[in-house]
């Protein structure tokens, strides 16, 4: 339980450090795209921001899903 706890706040603080960096170095951006989604358009975002989002998405959902995923130490492995 214990590791499963480090796990996802280890994976939540990586993600959150990635995206305060993002954030800092996605401030002097000239080329903005929207993206379409469907229903409307967004707010005018530098491409770069965009593939940082994706990829800070991706780590703290990749950290959820092993803390998650991973099995129980109170189980016995020769059951």
């Amino acid at each position: 339980m214990l590791l499963r706890l480090r796990l996802l706040l280890a994976s939540l603080g990586g993600g959150a450090l990635l995206l305060l960096i993002l954030c800092l170095g996605a401030q002097n951006l000239d080329q903005r795209t929207s993206l379409n989604l469907g229903f409307g358009r967004t707010a005018q975002l530098p491409t770069g921001f965009v593939l940082g989002v994706a990829l800070v998405i991706g780590v703290i959902s990749g950290g959820a899903t092993t803390a998650l995923l991973l099995p129980r130490s109170d189980q016995d492995s020769d059951l």
